[in-house]
């Protein structure tokens, strides 16, 4: 059953994106403003505490807690390598000799005479932010990270999975309705992003990734392929997070769907450039979708303000392209011909606004205007 997604799917072959690059807790920014920057640049950085593991030395050795400093051989402050030993009991006349190492790398942190145990920290994790895009360091957020402002083509898909990365666009099939089988990824994909047709099977994906194919990009989907891929079934929460060696974006929905001739063919037009794609995607309040930014820096036309990429939400109008989100036309994409004023009694019986659309196939419908989205070109 195909799914009827939020408006404003953008399919846009010329924009001005900012990208915010925000570290999870304060750190360092590494970049100015007005500073150029490309996909790997790292923007901020800082580290998070590691993890703590504790010792029950009073279990491994069979002592008392007020024990403990006999036995030790490191004290507070001290390193220790993972199965380094930090305390150790010899037996009667120096046999069966008991002894405690450290499960981890660390340093001592604590050591209690009350509990008999010994807590050893972890080092500090680092985390490094990395631009995403090539562009200019619009605004500087202190200790925190940036904005990135980049002139690109951008597509919005349906749904994905799988975090930010990046890489040349290829294609793999020849028209919008072929399906993405096994067969078609070529060794020489690797660390490319991949445009399939109207599905892609798990059979390919599993390919895809052990090649390195940093990316797939197409129409449709089954559920059970994509579980099968993942090795759980997909929950409502929002994606991005995925350790799957790829990204996978879908650009249309759920099923066999043929990806739309708009964004086909933009993406033909790109074939070649180093596109940045993430494949994290929230359904629910705070739409988050999937998306394709190719760089153009040709297009910058040195514009250097957010207000130029800013335009005003209106309703719809005449020669505007949608997208139906409804059967029996699901995923179908055309222009609109004709707003009826008066209100037209549907399927349901309900007297509803509809709208005219002359599809890309060459098709006149007319659908209510709740079962459409608008492309933002």
């Amino acid at each position: 059953m195909a799914l009827a997604y939020t408006p404003g799917l953008k399919v846009k072959a010329s924009t001005v994106i900012q990208v915010e690059r925000r570290l999870p807790i304060p750190g360092e920014v590494l970049v100015k403003e007005g500073e150029r920057v490309e996909f790997d640049t790292v923007v901020a950085r800082t580290s998070v505490p590691g993890g703590v593991e504790i010792v029950k030395l009073v279990h491994l050795l069979g002592i008392d807690p007020d024990d403990v400093g006999r036995y030790l051989t490191k004290k507070v402050g001290d390193d220790v390598k993972k199965d380094e030993i930090i305390a150790e009991k010899k037996g009667f006349l120096g046999m069966f000799k008991s002894v405690a190492t450290s499960p981890t790398t660390g340093v001592i942190q604590q050591i209690s005479e009350l509990t008999g145990q010994v807590t050893i920290s972890e080092p500090p994790v680092p985390i490094e932010i990395k631009a995403y895009v090539p562009g200019r360091i619009e605004k500087v957020l202190p200790n925190e990270g940036c904005i990135v402002q980049t002139s690109a083509a951008l597509i919005q898909g349906i749904f994905g999975v799988g975090g930010e990365t990046h890489g040349k666009l290829a294609f793999a099939v020849d028209s919008p309705d072929e399906m993405l089988t096994s067969d078609r990824i070529r060794d020489d994909y690797a660390r490319k992003v991949v445009v399939g047709g109207s599905l892609v099977k798990v059979e390919a994906l599993r390919k895809a990734a052990s090649l390195g194919v940093k990316g797939i990009v197409v129409g449709g989907i089954e559920d059970k392929d994509l579980s099968d891929f993942l090795g759980y079934e997909i929950g409502v929460a929002i994606t991005g997070h995925e350790n799957i060696g790829l990204t996978l974006i879908v650009t249309e929905g759920f099923g066999t769907m043929c990806m739309s001739e708009r964004t086909f063919n933009l993406l033909r037009r790109l074939e070649g450039k180093e596109a940045a794609i993430n494949g994290a995607t929230q359904i629910r309040a705070g739409v988050i979708r999937p998306e394709i930014i190719v760089p153009q820096p040709d297009a910058e036309r040195a514009v250097h303000s957010a207000e130029s990429s800013v335009v005003p939400q209106k309703g719809m109008e005449p020669g505007m392209a949608v997208r139906i989100i409804r059967e029996p036309d699901f995923g179908r994409m055309g222009k609109i011909v004709r707003l009826p004023v008066d209100l037209q009694v549907v399927e349901t019986e309900s007297p509803v606004r509809v709208l005219e659309v002359d599809l890309e196939d060459g098709r006149k419908v007319v659908v209510p205007r709740a079962d459409v989205e608008i492309i933002e070109e």
